[in-house]
């Protein structure tokens, strides 16, 4: 199994942290997505980032991967077992897709003003959202699962954005730490997102 992946993309830092979760032995092979190697345009030929290839599978969509790698290698869960909470929970990252992963897109790519307006408007939907990292030791639930590993690569970049997390509240903060010390995250942390620790001390 290898998994190309950007070494700064919030999405592939998603599908690496499912893979680290898992404890899965694969090849982690990090590429710039502006030049993405001829062996993975071979199998992709968009050449997105995250793609995982195992045999003759090939698949290039974060989200997908990281549900493959779920049902793929079952232990431990990171989804409920029965459909209503699956369910639910798809919509949950579906959610988290739209309202902040899009204004982490426009931040990033946008011009100065467009890209203030997005800043300011990811930091207060999450300070809107504070009382649901307050009720739960993760989203909306007690057992660590997908979802979370959806919000963490999100939660671990707002500091080099600009974004203070303990400025977003004890909750957010508490649930941020929680994550962030997990040992699967640690091991799936590129170098260069190592380098943004220091902006997350």
């Amino acid at each position: 199994m290898t998994l190309f992946t950007s070494p700064t993309c919030a999405m592939s830092h998603c599908a690496r942290l499912v893979l680290r979760e898992k404890g899965v032995t694969a090849d982690i092979e990090y590429f710039d997505p502006n030049e993405p190697p001829e062996d993975l345009l071979e199998l992709n030929p968009n050449g997105t980032s995250p793609t995982l290839i195992e045999r003759d599978l090939v698949l290039y969509d974060s989200r997908i991967i990281m549900e493959y790698l779920d049902e793929r290698f079952p232990h431990p869960p990171l989804h409920q077992m029965d459909p209503v909470s699956r369910a639910s929970a798809r919509m949950l990252i579906k959610r988290i897709d739209q309202d902040w992963y899009q204004l982490l897109d426009e931040i990033l790519n946008s011009g100065e003003k467009k890209s203030a307006r997005a800043k300011k408007m990811l930091r207060e939907s999450l300070l809107a959202a504070a009382p649901v990292f307050e009720s739960h030791p993760y989203f909306m639930s007690d057992e660590y699962s997908l979802i979370d590993c959806a919000m963490a690569p999100l939660l671990w970049r707002l500091p080099s954005l600009g974004i203070d997390i303990a400025s977003l509240g004890k909750g957010i903060t508490a649930y941020a730490n929680r994550l962030f010390s997990r040992k699967a995250f640690q091991e799936s942390l590129s170098p260069q997102e190592k380098e943004m620790a220091a902006q997350n001390k």
